[in-house]
């Protein structure tokens, strides 16, 4: 086999696997820092030994074991006596059941949940818990980390590394927190799971525009989330992930090229989805605080939802609710969506001007979502040779392959 395609086998296994194989070291050392440690020495490993000897059958509990072997040995450089290398030691005989029992079903769920608030604990800084549990619990690299939050990857490495430190100097317990502690730690456990499903349902890089596996775990862990702490946000959060994941049938075509929500066949939608994200939506809306900014969004997916096309979307109604979480949470995202809406409700003009205004403060710089709207609302107005260069600025800035190629293909339409 060769390095390659060794090393292609490793990214599919960690992509799909990193979280419960760092929880579950993590819940085997004690030691969330140094799970995450001992689960990258186990990936290095296997890029060398599957090269040689191929993709054994399981290759995560491959990974696991190797992990757990390592553990060992850092415990032993740590103490030759100390009981818990010893008991560790134990674990290893043929009598234990060894990889297998860390792998043990009831208990997944809470080892990434765990994962979740740990990497969200108080002591770390806002970007450092959701770079850190993108990176352990989402399985995301760092440049894709860079391009969610808009950074450098430098900057990213080093909130990870002086993540890990800090927790492990802190000597944070791997435990989920009581529950007087579980509302301080929520909002950044959510606001991780937004970013996980934001970058599966629009991947920032590679050849796939979306990755149903990444958006996926993030479905998973809201519904889990959902039965461990039921506030309305929280069902907010999850009513948004289902209604906008109900669309993902109808956004690629046969060849895996993306389709615009003007295109699609909106009988691929999946029905089930859009019923459990309202039903989520509707215990949201019953709080008496009424919608947080995930209910919100919800409510604007919603309004695609029901929708029997473009044409007939409320678009006034999601202009109010984009105004609504602009006050509620301010963002140039945001209000670049909001031009869209206001495009759609009021006409090209007055988008553009929305849109232009956040070009002149300087905002989504070095992000390709700026110009491609610019560049949209342009060709509506007949402007092709602006609209060109928009579009062909949002090419060079755009990193995702599948998403580039769209760009290009409205570029070539204005020739």
């Amino acid at each position: 086999m060769g390095s390659n395609a060794a090393r292609g086998a490793v990214e599919a296994v960690w992509r799909m696997e990193s979280a419960r194989i760092v929880g579950a070291l993590a819940r085997y050392t004690g030691d969330f820092p140094l799970a995450e440690d001992l689960a990258q020495e186990a990936l290095a490993e296997a890029l060398v030994s599957w090269s040689v000897n191929g993709v054994p059958a399981e290759p995560a509990g491959w990974l696991l074991n190797t992990g757990r072997r390592r553990a060992i040995d850092a415990f032993r450089r740590r103490a030759a006596r100390d009981e818990r290398y010893a008991l560790l030691a134990r674990g290893l005989s043929a009598e234990e059941p060894g990889a297998d029992a860390l792998f043990d079903p009831a208990a997944i769920d809470d080892d990434v949940l765990t994962l979740m608030f740990i990497a969200c604990h108080p002591v770390l800084s806002k970007e450092a818990r959701i770079a850190l549990t993108l990176r352990v619990v989402g399985g995301l690299g760092s440049n894709e980390i860079a391009k969610a939050f808009l950074v450098p990857v430098a900057t990213v490495q080093a909130r990870i590394t002086r993540a890990k430190k800090t927790l492990a100097a802190a000597k944070v317990p791997f435990a989920v927190p009581e529950p007087d502690e579980l509302a301080e730690r929520l909002g950044s456990v959510l606001n991780v799971i937004y970013l996980i499903f934001t970058e599966g349902s629009f991947a920032s890089g590679g050849a796939d525009w979306i990755r149903t596996d990444l958006a996926g775990e993030a479905r998973r862990l809201a519904r889990v989330l959902v039965r461990i702490a039921p506030e309305p946000e929280v069902f907010g959060l999850l009513a948004l992930l289902e209604l906008t994941a109900a669309r993902f049938p109808a956004r690629l075509d046969a060849s895996g090229n993306p389709v615009l929500l003007e295109d699609q066949d909106r009988r691929r939608w999946d029905l089930s989805a859009i019923r459990r994200g309202r039903a989520a939506l509707a215990r949201a809306a019953g709080s008496e605080r009424g919608l947080g900014a995930y209910g919100l969004q919800a409510s604007i997916a919603e309004c695609h939802a029901v929708a029997p096309s473009v044409a007939g979307t409320d678009w006034q109604r999601i202009v109010i609710l984009y105004e609504a979480l602009g006050r509620l949470a301010p963002s140039p995202i945001v209000e670049l969506n909001r031009a869209v809406a206001v495009a759609m409700a009021s006409g090209p003009a007055d988008g553009l001007k929305l849109a232009d205004g956040i070009a002149a403060r300087g905002e989504l710089a070095g992000s390709h979502l700026l110009p491609s709207v610019r560049g949209e609302l342009l060709t509506r107005l007949g402007r092709r040779g602006d609209a060109r260069s928009a579009l062909l600025e949002a090419v060079s800035l755009c990193g995702n392959t599948a998403e580039r190629a769209a760009l290009e293909r409205k570029v070539k339409a204005l020739d």
